[in-house]
């Protein structure tokens, strides 16, 4: 079975739960009376976070921010991972589909004061773990915003792979800053448990912060989208005007030569001694006409 005892003192009991198949399940609704539907919620890849009580357990459905880069980004689970807690009398269970390092971390700190540890202290040390992983992705997130847009705007870059990459940046950030959102549920439901005003509002502040770097890279990578679609517009409007240009002088001049290359067989220009050289200066003096009017029209 993929269950282990973490922490045992007087004041509390750690069990943590690894990939649980549907018999882990099982026996952990027979030995704790916790209701099925509760640890059903654990194992649903895309459950969104939330908080329930049924009886006299609290259930935190808490999604942690993964590292595994993925190509497809259509979900939450792509850019998270649960972590089911449970905390009911003397006992903090907690369930997850793989290795968090939120869990890892927590019972580093938790082993460090194991005598003295409650089962609160540990849900509030996973809380904060779980929103901190957010501030790691952020950074990340704005680092590589931070690189593109140097390439963007000092370097010239304007291929279309830039696009795809803000598009996916794009994605990242819209699924993280759902995920936060939608975390308020449990992050407020902490003052339920036995903790001090202190530390509930350090819980709150870090997740006011989260999201607010959340917004601001929504905000960020939006303007860069709009300004990188903007300058590829512009580039593509210089190659229009000067194909425009070009269309304005030898427009005219093009024009008269297809009068002159008309096969009639009574043309009287075509007889004159010196009629080459009139129609070359009329073009000529169409051209700088041309030219003078579009100096002076600054174009």
């Amino acid at each position: 079975m993929a269950i282990e005892i973490f922490l045992k003192n007087e004041h509390c009991e750690w069990i943590d739960v690894v990939a649980p198949t549907a018999e882990d399940l099982k026996f952990i609704h027979e030995r704790y009376s916790i209701n099925h539907l509760l640890l059903e919620d654990t194992i649903d890849a895309n459950h969104l976070p939330k908080f329930e009580k049924v009886d006299e357990v609290m259930f935190y459905l808490m999604r942690e921010n993964t590292e595994l880069e993925r190509t497809n980004l259509s979900s939450i689970s792509d850019v998270s991972t649960k972590l089911g807690v449970f905390i009911f009398e003397k006992t903090i269970i907690t369930i997850h589909r793989m290795k968090n390092r939120s869990i890892q971390e927590t019972k580093v700190e938790a082993e460090k004061k194991a005598e003295a540890i409650r089962k609160e202290d540990i849900a509030l040390l996973l809380g904060m773990k779980v929103l901190k992983s957010y501030d790691s992705e952020g950074s990340h997130l704005l680092d590589v915003l931070d690189k593109m847009e140097d390439q963007i705007f000092l370097k010239n870059a304007h291929d279309s792979n830039q696009i795809r990459r803000l598009y996916k940046i794009k994605r990242k950030a819209g699924l993280n800053t759902r995920i936060l959102n939608i975390s308020t549920s449990w992050v407020e439901k902490f003052s339920l448990l036995n903790l001090i005003d202190s530390e509930i509002v350090d819980l709150k502040d870090k997740h006011k912060d989260v999201i607010a770097d959340f917004d601001h890279l929504n905000s960020q990578v939006t303007n860069l989208i709009s300004m990188f679609i903007a300058l590829s517009d512009q580039k593509a409007n210089q190659v229009m005007k000067l194909l425009a240009i070009f269309s304005v002088y030898f427009l005219p001049i093009t024009f008269i030569a297809g009068v002159y290359g008309m096969n009639f067989d009574f043309m009287p220009e075509l007889h004159l001694k010196h009629g080459y050289f009139y129609v070359l200066g009329l073009m000529l003096t169409i051209e700088i006409t041309i030219f003078i009017y579009m100096r002076r029209k600054k174009w």
